[in-house]
């Protein structure tokens, strides 16, 4: 999700907690395909106006599937192609369009399809249930606090999702891998799940050994599906990114917050900058234009036609 407008992670991350988590990483069992009870919901056919970017709102349904051409199907059993270094890159997260020119890495929403041609990233929201998916989860797997009231993200009123024991990480898992399946199935080369630093906004009853065991699981199945996998935002976990399985970076406002360098070292400079400002854009381009791939976008990632589109990259 944006950080426009969320409670900043980088207080949060405290050196305690960065050491639970490589000691719990390097322990994770494998369940990512582990069968969930959960109904699997279908691609919303009429979702709602975009409230935001990083929440499923794409505007455009389903389509047939179609293989980027950016990628050899062809390749190593196994093997997962990552994103070129440096690249023009366009979210499309909020409406699919065809990608403007020069641009070579697209992210999309799940329930569109991949442009082709160009290295496509499918965006799921991994962490957190979206309103209109909120009813089809079981009650069990939405974070509920003491008094049992539904743990929800205030600022895009989404119920964040009980991943705090393995036999519960395991279940959502299973759902969120379906979604992944999905991805591979229509031709993406790689899934960008959201929401990772949702503990940092769950009273204290997630932790970011949670987060990481849970990614890790995420990890493990896209690799299976011969996906690469971005990290999205969560700066403070970036150095757990080789025990995680994580691939490449998805940073929104790294720049305007101090970040876009931390992401950089930790990513080998495999990192996609979505500012939301002009002073943003001219900062990550000031730092890391000749080494990270940078785009200024509208805070809903709108569609062009719309008036609130925005999309610069200089």
């Amino acid at each position: 999700m944006p950080v426009k407008g969320v409670s900043r992670v980088g207080g949060l991350g405290t050196a305690a907690v960065l050491s639970g988590a490589v000691a719990t990483a390097a322990v994770l069992t494998s369940c990512g395909t582990t069968t969930s009870s959960a109904p699997e919901q279908p691609s919303r056919a009429a979702p709602k106006s975009p409230s935001r970017p990083a929440p499923s709102r794409s505007s455009t349904p389903s389509k047939s599937p179609t293989p980027s051409a950016s990628v050899s199907r062809s390749a190593a059993p196994g093997a997962v192609q990552l994103p070129p270094l440096h690249a023009d890159f366009d979210y499309q997260i909020g409406g699919a369009y065809p990608p403007p020119a020069d641009v070579r890495i697209v992210s999309r929403d799940r329930t569109a399809s991949p442009a082709p041609g160009l290295y496509n990233i499918c965006y799921v929201n991994a962490f957190q249930a979206q309103p209109d998916e909120r009813a089809s989860w079981p009650a069990d797997l939405l974070l509920r606090d003491a008094d049992g009231e539904v743990v929800v993200d205030e600022d895009w009123g989404e119920a964040l999702l009980d991943i705090r024991t393995a036999a519960k990480r395991a279940r959502v898992a299973a759902r969120v891998n379906r979604w992944i399946d999905g991805c591979a199935a229509k031709g993406f080369d790689a899934v960008e799940p959201d929401n990772y630093d949702s503990y940092t906004r769950s009273d204290d009853l997630l932790s970011a050994n949670d987060a990481t065991a849970f990614i890790t699981l995420l990890s493990r199945h896209a690799h299976a599906r011969r996906l690469a996998i971005a990290q999205k935002n969560t700066v403070e976990l970036a150095g757990l990114r080789k025990r995680t399985g994580l691939d490449f970076a998805i940073a929104e406002e790294c720049a305007e917050y101090d970040e876009c360098g931390e992401y950089a070292k930790a990513f080998d400079d495999r990192v996609i900058v979505i500012e939301y400002s002009d002073s943003g854009l001219r900062k990550a381009r000031s730092g890391f234009a000749g080494r990270l791939s940078i785009v200024r976008r509208d805070v809903d990632v709108s569609m062009p036609g719309s008036s609130d589109y925005v999309r610069k990259v200089r």
